[in-house]
């Protein structure tokens, strides 16, 4: 079995993106094309960018999967990290809130697709 994964988010313009991206999770890319960027997120996760896929993605269109921001620090770490992000002028989906396994929000990247933000399992 591989030691790596690859979580691909599907982007109109990946350099576009790759900058949104760089700069909401203030990371830098491992790896660049024209078409698909990658971030090392460390223990052989990647997060990929790629805008070969779809002629055109449509933010409006409802998406059914979250890319995950899993954060140490319990309540209080998400809701800094809401603000930080809400100052960057991300376009929020759902506010922070209780769920059974902590506080989270979720936000959008330019293309529509959800950033979940949770604490740590």
């Amino acid at each position: 079995m591989s030691t790596s994964i690859v979580f691909i988010v599907y982007v109109n313009d990946a350099p576009e993106a790759a900058r949104f991206y760089a700069d909401l999770l203030e990371i830098r890319p491992s790896f660049e094309t024209p078409r698909y960027i990658a971030f090392d997120l460390g223990d052989g996760a990647d997060l990929a960018l790629w805008s070969g896929h779809f002629d055109e993605l449509a933010p409006a269109v409802p998406r059914t999967s979250e890319v995950c921001l899993a954060l140490p620090g319990g309540p209080d770490a998400i809701d800094q990290r809401f603000e930080r992000w809400v100052a960057k002028g991300v376009r929020v989906v759902s506010e922070p809130r209780d769920e059974v396994f902590g506080r989270t929000f979720v936000v959008a990247d330019p293309d529509g697709n959800l950033i979940r933000v949770a604490p740590v399992d």
